[in-house]
């Protein structure tokens, strides 16, 4: 491939744009201010949705398990299910899980 007179002249491959990388210690940096780790929590209890889309952008597109294997993933929501209809009836306490 014939080189243009401007080849070469942009961003080096694999080096991230200057705008998102200062983005990204803002938001960062805006985290850490209001709690962390602890700010994240609650808002996953309180926003859920929101909660979720976040996670779905940071989490990677490809993921395995132990092993190579497959991903378990258990959803904890904090409303009681029962195995058995007649559980249900009888108020146990018992909990899928």
């Amino acid at each position: 491939m014939a080189k243009s007179r401007t080849s070469g002249q942009g961003r080096p491959r694999g080096v991230p744009n200057r705008i998102n990388r200062d983005l990204r210690e803002m938001i960062l940096g805006a985290l850490s201010d209001v709690g962390g780790a602890a700010y994240l929590a609650r808002q996953a209890e309180t926003s859920p949705a929101a909660f979720m889309a976040l996670l779905g952008r940071v989490l990677p597109l490809q993921m395995a398990g132990d092993g190579g294997g497959a991903v378990t993933i258990q959803v904890v929501t904090g409303v009681r299910r029962w195995n058995d209809p007649q559980e249900k009836e009888e108020g146990c306490d018992r909990v899928d899980g």
